[in-house]
C-alpha cells in the first residue's frame, strides 16, 4: 500500500470540504479550490475524526500512483486554503526593475522593450524595490507564475544579472583571462 496515500489528511480548522461525485471543493480563509478526482479513487470525509481518507480499488500500478498523488494534492489544497503559498523572486542588475500596472506585472530587464506579464486570477503579486512576492492559495499556480517570471531573464553565470528565487545560489564562472599574460 502507498505509504503517502494511506495517511489520512487532517482537516485544518476553518476549512470546509465538500465532495460531490468526483469533484472535491475546499474552502478556507485564503480562498476556494476545487479538483476533479480520478473515477477509480474514492474520497471519504470523516467529520468525527476531522480527516479525509483516500482509498484505491486495487493494486494496479496506475491505481497506486493515483492514490499517493490524490492524497498529496488534497494535503496541498488544505495548506493553500488555510495558510496559502508564497514565492519571492529577486531582480539583480543595474537598471532592472519590476512594477505593477493595472492587471500586469511589467518587467524592465535589459531588453529594448518592457515585458508585460498578465496576472493570473487568484494570485496576489506585490513588488518592493528589487523583490517580487507571489502568493495565493493554489500551490501549482503560485509556482508556475513564479517560474514564468524567472524564465523572462534567468540569472547569467558571469555577472549574476537576472531574476532568481530568493536564496537561490548561482554558480559564477570566471571570465576571460587577459591576453597579455603569456603571449610574446
Amino acid at each position: 500500500m502507498s505509504r503517502i496515500g494511506k495517511k489520512p489528511v487532517p482537516i485544518t480548522a476553518g476549512v470546509k470540504i465538500a465532495v460531490q461525485d468526483h469533484l472535491l471543493k475546499v474552502e478556507g480563509p485564503k480562498g476556494k479550490l476545487q479538483m476533479t478526482v480520478h473515477p477509480s479513487i474514492t474520497i471519504k470525509v470523516d467529520e468525527a475524526k476531522k480527516e479525509v481518507v483516500v482509498t484505491r480499488p486495487d493494486d494496479e500500478r496506475q491505481s497506486k500512483a493515483l492514490h499517493g498523488l490524490t492524497r498529496a494534492l488534497i494535503a496541498n489544497m488544505m495548506v493553500g486554503a488555510s495558510v496559502g503559498y508564497k514565492k519571492t523572486l529577486e531582480i539583480q542588475g543595474v537598471g532592472y526593475k519590476a512594477e505593477l500596472k493595472g492587471k500586469n506585472l511589467v518587467l524592465s530587464i535589459g531588453f529594448a522593450n518592457t515585458v508585460p506579464l498578465p496576472l493570473p486570477q487568484g494570485l496576489v503579486v506585490t513588488v518592493e524595490q528589487n523583490k517580487i512576492h507571489v502568493s495565493g492559495a493554489d500551490k501549482q499556480l503560485v509556482g508556475q507564475f513564479a517560474s514564468d517570471i524567472r524564465r523572462q531573464r534567468k540569472p547569467e553565470p558571469y555577472k549574476g544579472k537576472g531574476i532568481r528565487y530568493e536564496g537561490e545560489v548561482v554558480k559564477m564562472k570566471q571570465g576571460k583571462a587577459f591576453a597579455g599574460a603569456g603571449a610574446k
